[in-house]
């Protein structure tokens, strides 16, 4: 394959927050070598918002405050869209996504432990652990990122998203719970939950495969930040649907 051809091949990447950003334009081909989007670099970015949201949760984990929690919520949500249709801008937005995601999963974290206490240290074992191993099968190919890989984990994701939606719409206009097999920690709930943990945990192998696709091709250096922004997105994801799971599972 061609470098052409690859970037061409990166730019339908199937991870839904990176869309599809680049369509195989030559153009950063030609930029200096300490412009262009490397490995370690990417791994050091994502060392540094992991930081930022560890620390901001650590604040909203020590003073509960709905308040907080929400405003972390929505600050994120913000610079996430921005992120997503600004790449340029990643180096900024991220930074702010990272330091609000800490603000709300702290405050959601402290939640779930005053029900179920000592969920948060299995929440992040288990967040982290996968993270671990994902990128092992990834590196070894035990899981490669295939085109029908790609179409079937953005298919489901796709589907999960419109799910939830209809149900947050329902809740919000019909008065009830929602989709009752969302919350419920029966067999069906528990089920979904490891569905959605699945899904959520295999959009990592399309982290991995951006990243370093990105790096071989050459691409800018704010795609570092992008690219760290992106592998947050999935493990706030991963880390709230593996809460989600064990909290029923301890409810039974």
């Amino acid at each position: 394959m061609s470098k052409h051809q690859a970037l061409d091949t990166f730019g339908r990447s199937g991870n839904p927050v990176m869309g599809n950003k680049f369509d195989g334009d030559a153009q950063f081909r030609d930029l200096p070598i300490s412009q262009k989007m490397t490995l370690e670099g990417t791994v050091n970015k994502t060392g540094i918002l992991l930081l930022l949201c560890f620390a901001t949760a650590a604040v909203s984990w020590n003073i509960p405050n709905l308040v907080l929690m929400f405003s972390g919520m929505g600050v994120g949500f913000i610079a996430a869209i921005i992120t997503i249709f600004k790449p340029t801008m990643a180096s900024s937005t991220a930074p702010v996504y990272a330091l609000a995601q800490g603000l709300f999963l702290g405050g959601i974290t402290v939640m779930f432990e005053a029900q179920y206490p000592g969920i948060a240290i299995q929440a992040i074992g288990l967040t982290f652990g996968t993270l671990a191993s994902l990128l092992v099968c990834y590196k070894t190919g035990i899981i490669k990122p295939t085109e029908n890989f790609r179409l079937m984990i953005v298919s489901a994701t796709a589907g999960i998203a419109l799910l939830y939606m209809v149900n947050i719409l329902m809740t919000m206009f019909g008065g009830g719970s929602g989709i009752g097999f969302i919350h419920s920690n029966g067999i069906m709930g528990i089920g979904f939950s490891l569905f959605v943990v699945g899904i959520a945990a295999l959009n990592l192998v399309l982290d991995f495969d951006f990243i370093e696709q990105g790096s071989e091709n050459g691409l800018p250096k704010y795609m570092e930040w992008f690219g760290a922004f992106s592998l947050m997105v999935t493990l706030v994801w991963l880390y709230l649907e593996i809460l989600r799971l064990l909290a029923k599972l301890r409810s039974n």
